[in-house]
């Protein structure tokens, strides 16, 4: 008989936004409950900062959706609700938003170590670097929301002076009277942009800012539950992010479309890689069961910035594949699908994908740090052993291998 369990009318509400189809609560409880591989679905802690609806296909920043933020928000208006758990006043905005702009310059122990690294080197490798150096060179007296400001602000410098380093060109200052997004597009192109591409880069941090607890932000909480620095959580997720099944997937959507070519080859492209039963990027998503809000945004907004024939001709074959995928598969499309082709608009090479993924990253890493040391106990789960029973010591000089036969 099975147990049934009691929960609140607001955790009810809760549950029935991570349910799948046809599941009962009892179900959902049991699978939160119980060991998963992965942890899918295993709920590992309470946050009050980032709630994903899969079955809606909702994502909300400390309850503001995503779709408002993205319409109405900026950079720092997203970073200051992550970091504080409310929207600012009008005269709070312009405060935080100066303090920001007056700690993007990144120390000169940082710059030159940054200008020491080989050229080719791997952009996530250089940008951990420059974040651990940053622990060392910043201001031991700050306290913990300025060492989160200083984090949040500097890193788009650090990834800025990254790419003009491997290029061998002049590392530029941040600008501080552009907007954080402006100022970066700066520092990386060496233009201020236009308006508009400087309001597609604010659009593009804020739909990176966060997402619970993704790989990177549960490696930052566990960093940080040890009590371990601020900048030590931020490198360890910087290395989570690295790895390509976190980061990079955007990258590789951008090689699929010259993959493609033109839209006349999409049907057969896709056909040959499902028949292999190869996966196509940019496409499902562990949390959600329908497209992902972000991906939405992003594609609404191709509509209206796609502007030379290439980018035209690309817009056109993700459009299609993503209409084949849904048909063939019934899969979604992720926030990658449409991500990699903005980023290229607007400046950024495909290689510093995802280190700008850090740069927008970064301020829900920084919430969900300062979260973890507000109300903290160390993270430290049990695995289910499958190894094999007791076994009796045996001295080496008489241990025997047995030799399988072939």
């Amino acid at each position: 008989m099975s147990k049934v369990v009691k929960v609140s009318d607001d955790t009810h509400s809760r549950l029935q936004g991570i349910a799948k189809y046809g599941e009962s609560m009892d179900t959902v409880i049991h699978r939160l409950t119980t060991q998963a591989k992965g942890l899918e679905d295993v709920v590992a802690g309470q946050s009050s900062i980032c709630f994903i609806d899969g079955q809606e296909g909702r994502l909300l920043y400390r309850g503001y959706d995503i779709v408002d933020l993205a319409a109405h928000s900026s950079y720092e208006e997203t970073t200051f609700l992550l970091l504080n758990g409310h929207l600012p006043t009008g005269p709070e905005l312009r405060s935080f938003s100066s303090e920001l702009a007056a700690r993007r310059t990144i120390p000169k122990g940082v710059i030159s170590i940054i200008t020491t690294l080989p050229r080719n080197c791997d952009a996530m490798d250089a940008l951990r670097v420059g974040v651990a150096a940053l622990g060392i060179y910043d201001d031991p007296m700050l306290s913990q929301q300025e060492k989160a400001m200083s984090i949040a602000s500097k890193v788009g410098s650090i990834v800025a002076a990254i790419h003009r380093h491997k290029h061998d060109q002049d590392i530029l200052p941040p600008k501080d009277d552009l907007s954080f997004a402006s100022s970066f597009l700066n520092m990386v192109t060496g233009e201020v942009p236009e308006e508009r591409e400087a309001r597609l880069m604010d659009v593009l941090l804020i739909l990176h800012a966060d997402h619970e607890l993704n790989a990177s932000t549960f490696t930052a909480r566990v960093i940080a539950s040890t009590l371990s620095d601020t900048y030590s959580a931020v490198t360890g997720a910087v290395g989570a992010l690295k790895g390509p099944l976190h980061g990079g997937a955007n990258e590789k959507v951008v090689e699929m479309t010259h993959e493609i070519g033109t839209p006349e080859n999409v049907e057969t492209y896709i056909d040959e890689k499902l028949a292999h039963k190869q996966k196509i990027t940019g496409f499902g998503h562990r949390v959600y069961k329908t497209m992902d809000p972000r991906a939405q945004i992003l594609k609404d907004m191709a509509k209206k910035f796609v502007r030379t024939e290439k980018e035209k001709q690309a817009f056109q074959i993700l459009v299609k594949v993503e209409a084949i995928m849904k048909k063939e598969k019934n899969l979604y499309p992720n926030v990658d699908l449409y991500s990699g082709m903005a980023l290229n608009h607007v400046g950024i090479p495909s290689y510093l994908f995802t280190p700008f993924f850090a740069v927008g990253r970064a301020p829900g890493w920084l919430a969900h740090i300062l979260e973890q040391y507000s109300d903290n106990r160390i993270i430290r789960p049990r695995a289910e052993y499958v190894g094999p029973a007791r076994e009796d010591y045996v001295p080496a000089e008489k241990r025997v291998r047995e030799v399988r036969k072939p």
